[in-house]
Protein backbone atom coordinates (compact mmCIF):
# COMPACT_ATOMS: atom_id res chain seq x y z
CA UNK A 1 0.00 0.00 0.00
CA UNK A 2 1.38 3.27 -0.46
CA UNK A 3 -0.05 6.76 -0.39
CA UNK A 4 -3.20 7.43 -2.62
CA UNK A 5 -2.26 10.70 -5.06
CA UNK A 6 -3.92 13.79 -4.47
CA UNK A 7 -6.93 13.05 -5.92
CA UNK A 8 -7.89 10.19 -3.93
CA UNK A 9 -7.24 11.97 -0.69
CA UNK A 10 -10.06 12.81 0.89
CA UNK A 11 -10.53 16.66 3.08
CA UNK A 12 -8.00 16.07 5.93
CA UNK A 13 -10.82 18.19 7.97
CA UNK A 14 -13.69 15.91 7.15
CA UNK A 15 -14.75 12.78 9.01
CA UNK A 16 -14.65 9.54 6.85
CA UNK A 17 -18.35 8.85 5.60
CA UNK A 18 -17.40 5.14 6.90
CA UNK A 19 -17.10 6.33 10.59
CA UNK A 20 -20.90 8.28 10.17
CA UNK A 21 -23.65 6.59 11.90
CA UNK A 22 -24.86 3.30 10.76
CA UNK A 23 -28.87 2.54 10.27
CA UNK A 24 -28.37 0.91 13.75
CA UNK A 25 -27.51 4.02 15.17
CA UNK A 26 -23.66 3.07 16.00
CA UNK A 27 -20.74 2.63 13.61
CA UNK A 28 -19.02 0.44 15.74
CA UNK A 29 -21.49 -2.38 17.64
CA UNK A 30 -20.41 -4.27 21.14
CA UNK A 31 -19.01 -7.12 20.68
CA UNK A 32 -22.05 -10.00 19.68
CA UNK A 33 -22.38 -13.09 22.02
CA UNK A 34 -22.02 -16.42 21.36
CA UNK A 35 -25.59 -18.07 21.25
CA UNK A 36 -26.95 -21.55 21.76
CA UNK A 37 -26.76 -21.45 17.50
CA UNK A 38 -23.20 -21.81 17.55
CA UNK A 39 -21.22 -20.51 14.76
CA UNK A 40 -22.85 -19.24 12.00
CA UNK A 41 -21.08 -19.97 8.42
CA UNK A 42 -19.99 -17.13 5.74
CA UNK A 43 -22.41 -18.53 3.24
CA UNK A 44 -25.67 -18.68 5.73
CA UNK A 45 -28.26 -15.34 5.05
CA UNK A 46 -27.13 -12.56 7.88
CA UNK A 47 -29.85 -12.28 10.71
CA UNK A 48 -33.27 -11.15 10.09
CA UNK A 49 -32.70 -8.22 12.15
CA UNK A 50 -29.53 -6.95 10.15
CA UNK A 51 -30.59 -3.87 7.91
CA UNK A 52 -30.48 -4.71 4.31
CA UNK A 53 -28.52 -1.68 3.40
CA UNK A 54 -25.62 -1.76 5.30
CA UNK A 55 -23.70 0.69 3.28
CA UNK A 56 -25.93 3.44 4.54
CA UNK A 57 -24.72 6.84 6.56
CA UNK A 58 -26.22 9.81 7.62
CA UNK A 59 -24.11 11.75 6.05
CA UNK A 60 -24.80 15.54 8.78
CA UNK A 61 -24.04 13.35 11.52
CA UNK A 62 -20.48 13.15 13.44
CA UNK A 63 -18.51 10.54 13.37
CA UNK A 64 -19.89 8.07 15.82
CA UNK A 65 -16.70 5.72 15.33
CA UNK A 66 -14.63 8.86 17.13
CA UNK A 67 -16.37 9.32 19.60
CA UNK A 68 -15.05 7.27 23.13
CA UNK A 69 -17.23 3.73 23.77
CA UNK A 70 -17.97 2.93 27.57
CA UNK A 71 -14.29 1.45 27.56
CA UNK A 72 -12.89 4.70 26.16
CA UNK A 73 -12.44 3.42 22.57
CA UNK A 74 -14.94 3.41 19.76
CA UNK A 75 -13.76 -0.04 18.80
CA UNK A 76 -15.19 -2.96 21.25
CA UNK A 77 -13.33 -4.77 23.32
CA UNK A 78 -11.00 -7.90 21.65
CA UNK A 79 -12.26 -11.20 21.51
CA UNK A 80 -11.72 -13.50 24.51
CA UNK A 81 -10.48 -17.18 24.12
CA UNK A 82 -10.99 -19.72 26.85
CA UNK A 83 -11.96 -23.19 27.16
CA UNK A 84 -15.30 -23.34 25.16
CA UNK A 85 -14.28 -20.96 22.35
CA UNK A 86 -14.35 -17.71 20.89
CA UNK A 87 -16.96 -15.37 23.11
CA UNK A 88 -17.70 -13.14 20.52
CA UNK A 89 -19.16 -12.60 17.22
CA UNK A 90 -20.31 -16.27 16.21
CA UNK A 91 -19.48 -18.83 18.55
CA UNK A 92 -17.08 -21.16 18.66
CA UNK A 93 -14.82 -21.05 15.37
CA UNK A 94 -14.88 -24.51 13.33
CA UNK A 95 -11.31 -25.04 14.42
CA UNK A 96 -10.69 -28.24 16.37
CA UNK A 97 -8.40 -31.00 17.10
CA UNK A 98 -4.98 -30.60 16.74
CA UNK A 99 -3.49 -27.41 17.22
CA UNK A 100 -7.00 -25.97 18.36
CA UNK A 101 -7.26 -23.86 21.58
CA UNK A 102 -5.46 -24.86 24.30
CA UNK A 103 -3.43 -27.14 22.25
CA UNK A 104 -1.07 -24.69 19.87
CA UNK A 105 1.12 -26.10 17.98
CA UNK A 106 4.11 -24.00 16.90
CA UNK A 107 4.13 -22.87 13.15
CA UNK A 108 7.22 -24.70 11.46
CA UNK A 109 10.22 -23.02 9.78
CA UNK A 110 8.68 -24.47 6.82
CA UNK A 111 5.56 -22.62 7.42
CA UNK A 112 6.57 -19.54 8.11
CA UNK A 113 8.72 -19.62 5.29
CA UNK A 114 6.27 -20.13 2.96
CA UNK A 115 4.15 -17.75 3.91
CA UNK A 116 6.63 -15.17 3.90
CA UNK A 117 7.54 -15.81 0.26
CA UNK A 118 3.93 -15.84 -0.19
CA UNK A 119 3.32 -12.62 1.39
CA UNK A 120 5.83 -11.26 -1.04
CA UNK A 121 4.89 -13.13 -4.19
CA UNK A 122 1.37 -11.74 -3.86
CA UNK A 123 2.94 -7.74 -3.11
CA UNK A 124 4.83 -7.78 -5.69
CA UNK A 125 2.39 -9.03 -8.80
CA UNK A 126 0.17 -6.18 -7.47
CA UNK A 127 2.74 -3.26 -7.25
CA UNK A 128 2.91 -2.41 -10.61
CA UNK A 129 -1.47 -1.92 -11.43
CA UNK A 130 -1.69 -0.08 -7.46
CA UNK A 131 -4.02 3.09 -8.12
CA UNK A 132 -5.23 1.53 -12.04
CA UNK A 133 -8.74 1.17 -11.75
CA UNK A 134 -9.98 -1.65 -12.52
CA UNK A 135 -10.52 -1.48 -16.68
CA UNK A 136 -7.10 -0.63 -17.04
CA UNK A 137 -6.12 -3.31 -15.45
CA UNK A 138 -7.49 -5.70 -17.06
CA UNK A 139 -6.55 -3.72 -20.62
CA UNK A 140 -2.56 -3.80 -19.90
CA UNK A 141 -3.24 -7.53 -19.17
CA UNK A 142 -4.88 -8.56 -22.35
CA UNK A 143 -2.72 -6.73 -24.69
CA UNK A 144 0.59 -9.03 -22.90
CA UNK A 145 -1.79 -12.33 -23.40
CA UNK A 146 -2.01 -12.29 -19.92
CA UNK A 147 -5.76 -12.34 -18.82
CA UNK A 148 -6.86 -13.87 -16.91
CA UNK A 149 -3.89 -13.29 -14.90
CA UNK A 150 -1.67 -16.11 -14.85
CA UNK A 151 2.05 -14.45 -14.23
CA UNK A 152 3.64 -11.35 -13.52
CA UNK A 153 2.56 -8.04 -15.39
CA UNK A 154 5.22 -6.73 -18.29
CA UNK A 155 5.02 -3.51 -20.49
CA UNK A 156 6.40 -6.10 -23.86
CA UNK A 157 4.09 -5.90 -26.64
CA UNK A 158 1.89 -3.76 -24.62
CA UNK A 159 0.99 -0.95 -27.23
CA UNK A 160 2.38 2.37 -26.37
CA UNK A 161 -0.69 4.11 -26.22
CA UNK A 162 -1.96 2.02 -23.88
CA UNK A 163 0.70 1.86 -22.03
CA UNK A 164 0.34 6.23 -22.38
CA UNK A 165 -3.04 6.26 -20.99
CA UNK A 166 -2.67 3.90 -18.31
CA UNK A 167 0.66 4.45 -17.07
CA UNK A 168 2.19 2.26 -14.62
CA UNK A 169 2.84 2.91 -11.08
CA UNK A 170 5.15 5.11 -11.10
CA UNK A 171 7.22 4.17 -7.60
CA UNK A 172 6.73 0.33 -9.11
CA UNK A 173 7.44 -0.06 -12.59
CA UNK A 174 10.95 -0.15 -12.42
CA UNK A 175 11.18 -3.04 -10.36
CA UNK A 176 7.96 -5.14 -10.44
CA UNK A 177 7.32 -6.17 -13.92
CA UNK A 178 8.86 -9.14 -15.39
CA UNK A 179 11.10 -7.95 -16.93
CA UNK A 180 12.75 -5.92 -14.30
CA UNK A 181 11.95 -7.52 -10.87
CA UNK A 182 15.62 -8.43 -9.03
CA UNK A 183 14.54 -9.39 -5.40
CA UNK A 184 11.64 -8.12 -3.17
CA UNK A 185 11.59 -4.20 -3.33
CA UNK A 186 10.46 -2.53 -0.24
CA UNK A 187 6.76 -2.27 0.98
CA UNK A 188 4.95 -1.54 3.73
CA UNK A 189 3.32 -4.62 3.16
CA UNK A 190 6.53 -6.76 3.93
CA UNK A 191 7.92 -4.05 6.52
CA UNK A 192 5.29 -4.37 8.78
CA UNK A 193 5.17 -7.56 9.37
CA UNK A 194 9.29 -7.84 10.01
CA UNK A 195 8.19 -4.84 12.73
CA UNK A 196 5.43 -7.24 14.17
CA UNK A 197 8.50 -9.93 14.33
CA UNK A 198 10.68 -7.77 16.39
CA UNK A 199 7.71 -6.56 18.15
CA UNK A 200 7.20 -10.20 19.48
CA UNK A 201 11.00 -9.99 20.02
CA UNK A 202 11.00 -7.32 22.51
CA UNK A 203 7.51 -7.78 24.26
CA UNK A 204 6.19 -11.23 23.68
CA UNK A 205 2.78 -12.20 23.12
CA UNK A 206 1.79 -9.52 25.62
CA UNK A 207 2.54 -6.76 23.97
CA UNK A 208 0.62 -3.54 24.82
CA UNK A 209 -0.73 -0.97 21.81
CA UNK A 210 1.46 1.39 23.76
CA UNK A 211 4.37 -1.05 22.78
CA UNK A 212 3.61 -0.89 19.37
CA UNK A 213 3.98 2.77 19.31
CA UNK A 214 7.40 2.73 21.24
CA UNK A 215 8.51 0.26 18.36
CA UNK A 216 7.59 2.27 15.51
CA UNK A 217 8.88 5.39 17.22
CA UNK A 218 12.41 3.40 17.43
CA UNK A 219 12.51 1.47 14.09
CA UNK A 220 9.80 2.92 11.80
CA UNK A 221 11.00 6.10 9.49
CA UNK A 222 8.25 8.67 9.30
CA UNK A 223 8.56 8.50 6.03
CA UNK A 224 7.69 5.41 5.27
CA UNK A 225 4.35 5.29 6.84
CA UNK A 226 0.93 6.33 4.90
CA UNK A 227 -2.74 6.94 5.37
CA UNK A 228 -4.15 5.95 9.02
CA UNK A 229 -0.41 5.07 9.96
CA UNK A 230 0.92 8.15 9.54
CA UNK A 231 -1.81 10.35 10.93
CA UNK A 232 -0.99 7.98 14.32
CA UNK A 233 2.99 8.46 14.12
CA UNK A 234 2.29 12.55 13.69
CA UNK A 235 -0.13 12.30 16.79
CA UNK A 236 2.05 10.15 18.47
CA UNK A 237 4.87 13.23 18.01
CA UNK A 238 2.44 15.03 19.28
CA UNK A 239 1.90 14.05 22.47
CA UNK A 240 -1.16 11.85 22.10
CA UNK A 241 -1.86 8.59 23.39
CA UNK A 242 -3.74 4.99 21.93
CA UNK A 243 -6.46 4.68 21.41
CA UNK A 244 -6.64 8.65 20.74
CA UNK A 245 -3.77 8.20 17.82
CA UNK A 246 -6.40 6.31 15.35
CA UNK A 247 -9.25 8.56 16.02
CA UNK A 248 -7.48 12.51 16.28
CA UNK A 249 -7.75 13.74 12.92
CA UNK A 250 -7.69 10.79 11.26
CA UNK A 251 -10.13 10.27 8.52
CA UNK A 252 -8.19 7.20 7.04
CA UNK A 253 -9.59 5.05 10.52
CA UNK A 254 -11.30 2.67 8.19
CA UNK A 255 -8.64 1.94 5.81
CA UNK A 256 -6.69 -1.38 4.96
CA UNK A 257 -3.60 -0.66 7.31
CA UNK A 258 -4.05 -2.41 10.19
CA UNK A 259 -4.54 -5.70 8.27
CA UNK A 260 -1.31 -5.45 6.35
CA UNK A 261 0.13 -5.93 9.71
CA UNK A 262 -1.75 -9.14 10.93
CA UNK A 263 0.02 -11.80 9.45
CA UNK A 264 2.35 -12.28 12.27
CA UNK A 265 -0.52 -12.68 15.07
CA UNK A 266 -1.98 -15.29 13.20
CA UNK A 267 0.98 -17.29 12.76
CA UNK A 268 1.52 -16.59 16.52
CA UNK A 269 -1.19 -18.56 17.39
CA UNK A 270 -1.69 -21.07 14.74
CA UNK A 271 -5.26 -23.16 15.57
CA UNK A 272 -5.91 -20.10 17.97
CA UNK A 273 -8.15 -17.65 15.84
CA UNK A 274 -9.72 -15.83 18.53
CA UNK A 275 -6.32 -15.36 20.51
CA UNK A 276 -4.46 -14.06 16.92
CA UNK A 277 -7.68 -11.98 16.81
CA UNK A 278 -7.19 -10.22 20.26
CA UNK A 279 -3.77 -9.77 19.08
CA UNK A 280 -4.19 -8.03 16.22
CA UNK A 281 -6.56 -6.01 17.88
CA UNK A 282 -3.94 -4.52 20.18
CA UNK A 283 -1.76 -3.52 17.42
CA UNK A 284 -5.21 -2.28 15.07
CA UNK A 285 -5.70 -0.02 17.66
CA UNK A 286 -3.04 2.15 17.73
CA UNK A 287 -4.22 3.38 14.22
CA UNK A 288 -7.82 2.67 13.03
CA UNK A 289 -11.37 1.71 14.70
CA UNK A 290 -14.22 0.21 13.43
CA UNK A 291 -14.00 -1.57 9.92
CA UNK A 292 -10.29 -1.37 9.91
CA UNK A 293 -9.92 -3.13 13.00
CA UNK A 294 -12.25 -5.59 12.57
CA UNK A 295 -10.38 -6.19 9.08
CA UNK A 296 -7.07 -6.76 10.71
CA UNK A 297 -9.07 -9.16 13.45
CA UNK A 298 -10.14 -10.97 9.59
CA UNK A 299 -6.69 -11.24 8.74
CA UNK A 300 -5.62 -12.49 11.90
CA UNK A 301 -8.08 -15.46 12.45
CA UNK A 302 -7.85 -16.53 9.35
CA UNK A 303 -4.40 -16.84 8.98
CA UNK A 304 -4.33 -18.54 12.28
CA UNK A 305 -6.59 -21.46 11.11
CA UNK A 306 -4.41 -21.59 7.75
CA UNK A 307 -1.68 -22.32 10.28
CA UNK A 308 -2.53 -25.12 12.27
CA UNK A 309 -1.30 -28.63 12.06
CA UNK A 310 0.50 -30.17 8.88
CA UNK A 311 -0.15 -29.27 5.00
CA UNK A 312 -3.45 -30.82 4.29
CA UNK A 313 -4.52 -29.93 7.87
CA UNK A 314 -6.92 -26.84 6.66
CA UNK A 315 -8.92 -25.93 3.90
CA UNK A 316 -8.97 -22.08 2.73
CA UNK A 317 -13.16 -22.44 3.34
CA UNK A 318 -12.82 -23.29 6.88
CA UNK A 319 -9.86 -20.85 7.73
CA UNK A 320 -12.08 -18.12 5.99
CA UNK A 321 -14.94 -19.20 8.54
CA UNK A 322 -12.70 -19.18 11.11
CA UNK A 323 -11.64 -15.42 10.04
CA UNK A 324 -15.37 -14.38 10.06
CA UNK A 325 -15.70 -16.03 13.88
CA UNK A 326 -14.03 -12.88 15.20
CA UNK A 327 -15.88 -10.06 13.34
CA UNK A 328 -19.71 -8.69 14.94
CA UNK A 329 -21.83 -10.27 12.17
CA UNK A 330 -23.94 -6.63 11.71
CA UNK A 331 -20.92 -4.61 10.73
CA UNK A 332 -20.13 -3.87 7.13
CA UNK A 333 -17.46 -5.77 7.00
CA UNK A 334 -18.91 -9.21 7.71
CA UNK A 335 -21.65 -8.51 5.40
CA UNK A 336 -19.40 -7.79 2.85
CA UNK A 337 -17.64 -10.79 3.19
CA UNK A 338 -20.46 -13.30 3.34
CA UNK A 339 -21.79 -11.04 0.12
CA UNK A 340 -18.16 -12.09 -1.80
CA UNK A 341 -17.85 -15.98 -0.53
CA UNK A 342 -21.43 -16.52 -1.65
CA UNK A 343 -20.96 -14.55 -5.34
CA UNK A 344 -17.36 -16.89 -5.33
CA UNK A 345 -19.55 -20.18 -5.18
CA UNK A 346 -22.18 -18.90 -7.83
CA UNK A 347 -20.24 -17.64 -10.39
CA UNK A 348 -17.65 -19.99 -12.49
CA UNK A 349 -16.12 -16.45 -13.85
CA UNK A 350 -14.07 -14.94 -11.46
CA UNK A 351 -14.51 -11.37 -13.23
CA UNK A 352 -18.31 -11.41 -13.09
CA UNK A 353 -17.52 -12.19 -8.86
CA UNK A 354 -15.11 -8.89 -9.56
CA UNK A 355 -18.12 -6.61 -11.44
CA UNK A 356 -20.41 -7.78 -8.82
CA UNK A 357 -18.18 -6.76 -5.98
CA UNK A 358 -17.24 -3.48 -7.76
CA UNK A 359 -21.24 -2.41 -8.01
CA UNK A 360 -21.50 -3.02 -4.24
CA UNK A 361 -18.42 -0.93 -2.83
CA UNK A 362 -17.37 0.92 -5.85
CA UNK A 363 -18.63 4.31 -3.08
CA UNK A 364 -15.86 3.17 -1.12
CA UNK A 365 -11.83 4.50 -1.54
CA UNK A 366 -9.60 1.90 -3.05
CA UNK A 367 -7.92 1.86 0.33
CA UNK A 368 -10.76 1.56 2.79
CA UNK A 369 -11.02 -2.26 4.39
CA UNK A 370 -14.71 -3.38 3.65
CA UNK A 371 -14.34 -3.80 -0.53
CA UNK A 372 -10.96 -5.16 -0.17
CA UNK A 373 -11.43 -7.85 2.39
CA UNK A 374 -14.27 -8.77 0.44
CA UNK A 375 -12.50 -8.99 -2.84
CA UNK A 376 -9.93 -10.94 -0.46
CA UNK A 377 -12.05 -13.74 1.06
CA UNK A 378 -13.82 -13.81 -2.91
CA UNK A 379 -10.56 -14.55 -4.28
CA UNK A 380 -9.21 -17.57 -1.29
CA UNK A 381 -12.54 -18.93 -1.80
CA UNK A 382 -12.81 -18.84 -5.71
CA UNK A 383 -9.28 -19.86 -6.44
CA UNK A 384 -10.30 -23.02 -3.68
CA UNK A 385 -6.74 -22.63 -1.66
CA UNK A 386 -4.72 -22.82 -4.80
CA UNK A 387 -1.51 -20.61 -4.64
CA UNK A 388 -1.17 -19.10 -8.46
CA UNK A 389 -5.39 -18.62 -8.46
CA UNK A 390 -5.79 -17.14 -4.79
CA UNK A 391 -2.60 -14.52 -6.13
CA UNK A 392 -3.81 -13.96 -9.34
CA UNK A 393 -7.79 -13.32 -8.31
CA UNK A 394 -7.02 -11.01 -6.05
CA UNK A 395 -5.06 -8.66 -7.67
CA UNK A 396 -6.62 -8.64 -11.06
CA UNK A 397 -10.01 -7.88 -8.99
CA UNK A 398 -8.29 -4.19 -8.64
CA UNK A 399 -8.70 -1.91 -5.56
CA UNK A 400 -5.26 -2.49 -3.37
CA UNK A 401 -3.58 -4.88 -5.42
CA UNK A 402 -0.61 -5.47 -3.93
CA UNK A 403 -1.88 -5.41 -0.43
CA UNK A 404 -4.93 -8.09 -1.43
CA UNK A 405 -2.08 -9.91 -3.29
CA UNK A 406 0.29 -10.08 -0.59
CA UNK A 407 -2.46 -11.39 2.07
CA UNK A 408 -3.96 -13.59 -0.60
CA UNK A 409 -0.28 -14.90 -0.87
CA UNK A 410 0.77 -15.49 2.95
CA UNK A 411 -2.61 -17.51 3.86
CA UNK A 412 -2.07 -19.58 0.33
CA UNK A 413 1.58 -20.03 1.04
CA UNK A 414 0.47 -20.96 4.89
CA UNK A 415 -1.63 -23.65 3.11
CA UNK A 416 0.68 -25.06 0.83
CA UNK A 417 3.09 -25.49 4.17
CA UNK A 418 6.22 -25.50 2.74
CA UNK A 419 8.62 -23.36 0.13
CA UNK A 420 9.07 -25.99 -2.38
CA UNK A 421 5.24 -26.39 -3.02
CA UNK A 422 5.27 -22.65 -4.12
CA UNK A 423 5.94 -22.57 -7.96
CA UNK A 424 9.29 -21.57 -8.79
CA UNK A 425 8.27 -19.52 -11.46
CA UNK A 426 6.98 -17.24 -8.58
CA UNK A 427 9.71 -17.11 -6.22
CA UNK A 428 13.28 -17.50 -7.70
CA UNK A 429 12.71 -14.33 -9.24
CA UNK A 430 12.68 -12.87 -5.41
CA UNK A 431 16.33 -13.97 -5.00
CA UNK A 432 16.04 -14.87 -1.46
CA UNK A 433 16.61 -11.20 -1.18
CA UNK A 434 13.98 -8.96 0.93
CA UNK A 435 15.00 -5.03 0.40
CA UNK A 436 13.21 -3.09 3.26
CA UNK A 437 13.88 0.37 5.13
CA UNK A 438 13.80 -1.38 8.82
CA UNK A 439 17.05 -1.14 10.35
CA UNK A 440 19.72 -3.52 10.05
CA UNK A 441 17.35 -5.76 8.12
CA UNK A 442 17.80 -4.72 4.76
CA UNK A 443 18.68 -7.46 1.63
CA UNK A 444 17.60 -10.33 4.65
CA UNK A 445 17.05 -13.98 2.67
CA UNK A 446 13.37 -15.35 3.69
CA UNK A 447 14.93 -18.54 4.67
CA UNK A 448 16.87 -15.81 7.39
CA UNK A 449 13.53 -13.82 7.80
CA UNK A 450 11.42 -17.40 8.47
CA UNK A 451 14.32 -18.53 11.03
CA UNK A 452 13.90 -15.52 13.25
CA UNK A 453 9.94 -15.86 13.01
CA UNK A 454 9.83 -19.16 14.30
CA UNK A 455 12.45 -17.44 16.94
CA UNK A 456 9.70 -14.79 18.05
CA UNK A 457 6.97 -17.48 17.94
CA UNK A 458 8.80 -19.37 20.35
CA UNK A 459 6.49 -19.99 23.67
Amino acid sequence: MEPPGPDHLPPPTTAPRSAQTDPKGSATPPPPRASAGGYQSPEAPPPASEPTDSHAHTPTTAPRSAQPGPNGSATPPPPRASAGGYRGSGGVPPVSGRGGAGERTPLSRHQAHAAWLGRAVGCLLGKPVEKLPLPAIRALARAAGNWPLTTWFTARNVPADLLAAHPWNRRSAGNSLAENIDGMPEDDDLNYPLLNVLLLQRYGRGFRTSDVALLWLDQLPAGRTFTAERVAYRNLLSGIEPPGTARHHNPFREWIGAAIRADVHGWAHPGDPASAAAQAYRDATLTHTANGVYGAMFVAATIAAAGRGTFGAADVHACLRAGLSVVPPRSRLAGAVRQAIRLARSHPDFDTVVDHLHAAHGHYHWVHAVPNAALLAAALTHADGDFTGSICRAVSGGWDTDSNGATAGSVAGLLAGHPDRLPERWTAPLKNRLATSVAGFDGIGFDELARLTQEALAP
